[in-house]
């Protein structure tokens, strides 16, 4: 039996929103302020749980202190770590070069005895993210190294005053093969828990990414390579016994996931099995205040209550061959045009202070031999082009799948696809793409998704027609080398979303 309660909804600080936070004067949202949007989502949202990010961000490392200092009496009724959670989501030192990996330790300990002390719930903060996690062993070596300095020891403090000794880890799974076999991960991980620390975690919250794997391999094989990742989690419930509530990091546009205020009946359905959904700035900055805050409190009745369906040995294996076929094709094309996507996503506007991504910090991301923009820029240089990225490599990945017979079980695990292409096919500028030889694949995307669907692909709204015209325009500018930063920012606006 679980003894916590496992949050429906997450708040994380993706810097995707285009417009104004309900609470700010401006877009732009400098660390100083991010204490008070963790506060505000809590208070006025509803939300279960803040994401605070010491991967890729600068962070106020007094967070807590700021927390319990201005807002005290909230949460003594509404007490962290038992009613609504602080998350850290930490550096993976395999990948980064960070030093920041003991200061967020050194937070959580001084958090713990805090708490205490006045009387609070504690720890309040008790559960890690590690992005990029590949192995066990990785997940181990996380909560070794807490171990040991939480057991440091002085005459002058005890940190925790004795209430957090060990830390839980919630697996980041980023890539679409290290998904398809994280439930083998999470196995091995529950062996060496046991072999380590003498016992076995209560429950595992394993966390599956849904940007970073489409920019890495496309639309439909990141889709499926959640499904297939949902049932191995099912079946390792019932195999070790341990309880397993799986989070997905979703966005507003299709490519990122799809969920916004409008869609939450259909995202519901199409990810039964997740027990978190991520509510990146989009969701909660770029619709109406009421609509966001009924959405949320929908999220947080409807999800917990989906389950996962079971995918077979022989289904696995022609999903697997699918996932195939799409990310050849995308990958592709992706290396043709990577030079034009990474001129637009120089112009989309900054809503965070990030770490520089200049390789003592940070890293990049790539697809085969070519360097991309983080997934938001991907996504909204893609938008501002007049390329939903939705279309890249589907198109042709439709043809082959239906020649190979696989359609129907691609449509069985992929519930919205035809919805999701609809959707992101209304910011399609087929202008554009016949100016540039560089998109010409994209044209046979374009063609074999029409065909799919029985209607064409092309602008229905209002907002749709003029990012269209935007669009235009972008190209147009860029061929005489003015600047498009304005266009840019309105083309957010009007899809709600920077990225």
């Amino acid at each position: 039996m679980v003894k916590r309660k496992i949050p429906s909804t997450m708040v994380s600080q993706h810097p995707d929103h285009a417009g104004k936070p309900f609470w700010h004067h401006k877009e732009f949202i400098s660390t100083h302020h991010e204490a008070e949007e963790c506060f505000l989502s809590f208070s006025k949202l509803g939300v279960s749980e803040y994401k605070w990010d010491w991967e890729g961000k600068l962070v106020d490392e007094s967070v807590f202190e700021r927390l319990l200092g201005e807002h005290f009496s909230f949460f003594k009724k509404n007490e962290l770590g038992k009613e609504k959670f602080l998350t850290f989501r930490l550096p993976n030192i395999r990948v980064q070069t960070e030093f920041r990996l003991g200061r967020a330790f050194m937070v959580m300990l001084s958090a713990a005895g805090l708490a205490k002390q006045v009387g609070l719930h504690s720890p309040p903060l008790f559960e890690v993210i590690l992005p990029m996690t590949e192995t066990a062993g990785e997940m181990i070596g996380i909560q070794e190294a807490f171990k040991e300095i939480a057991s440091l020891k002085h005459h002058l403090h005890n940190l925790a005053n004795g209430t957090l000794k060990h830390i839980q880890v919630i697996p980041l799974f980023e890539q679409i093969k290290v998904m398809m076999n994280s439930d083998k991960v999470l196995e091995e991980y529950l062996t060496l828990h046991q072999q380590r620390f003498g016992f076995k975690p209560d429950y595992l919250r394993p966390y599956v990414a849904r940007s970073d794997p489409a920019l890495n391999s496309g639309l439909v094989p990141t889709v499926l390579a959640i499904k297939i990742a949902l049932s191995g989690y099912k079946k390792l419930e019932t195999k070790a016994g341990v309880k397993l509530y799986p989070i997905i990091g979703s966005a507003s546009l299709p490519f990122r996931g799809g969920l916004t205020p409008n869609s939450v009946e259909q995202f519901v359905n199409e990810y039964k099995g997740i027990k978190t959904a991520l509510l990146q700035s989009a969701f909660r900055y770029d619709y109406e205040l009421p609509k966001v805050k009924k959405a949320i409190s929908k999220i947080e009745s409807m999800l917990s209550k989906g389950v996962a369906e079971n995918i077979s040995n022989s289904e696995e294996e022609r999903l697997r061959k699918i996932i195939a076929v799409f990310e050849k094709y995308y990958q592709q094309t992706i290396e043709n045009i990577a030079s034009e996507v990474n001129k637009i996503a120089t112009y989309l506007p900054r809503r965070r202070e990030r770490v520089q991504h200049i390789g003592l910090f940070g890293y990049s991301r790539s697809v085969g031999k070519i360097s991309l923009p983080r997934a938001i820029g991907f996504t909204g240089a893609m938008y501002s082009l007049g390329i939903p990225p939705e279309l890249i490599g589907t198109g042709r990945g439709l043809k082959a799948t239906e020649k190979l017979g696989l359609l129907e079980v691609m449509e069985k695990y992929y519930v919205n696809l035809k919805s999701d292409l609809q959707l992101a096919g209304g910011f399609l500028n087929k202008k554009t793409l016949e100016e540039n030889p560089l998109f010409e694949s994209i044209f046979q995307d374009i063609s074999e998704i029409e065909k799919y669907l029985g209607f064409p692909l092309e602008p229905q709204t209002e907002e749709q027609k003029e990012h269209q015209k935007f669009s235009s325009l972008i190209h147009k500018k860029l061929r005489f080398g003015q600047d498009i930063t304005e266009l840019v920012k309105k083309m957010a606006v009007l899809r709600k979303s920077v990225g």
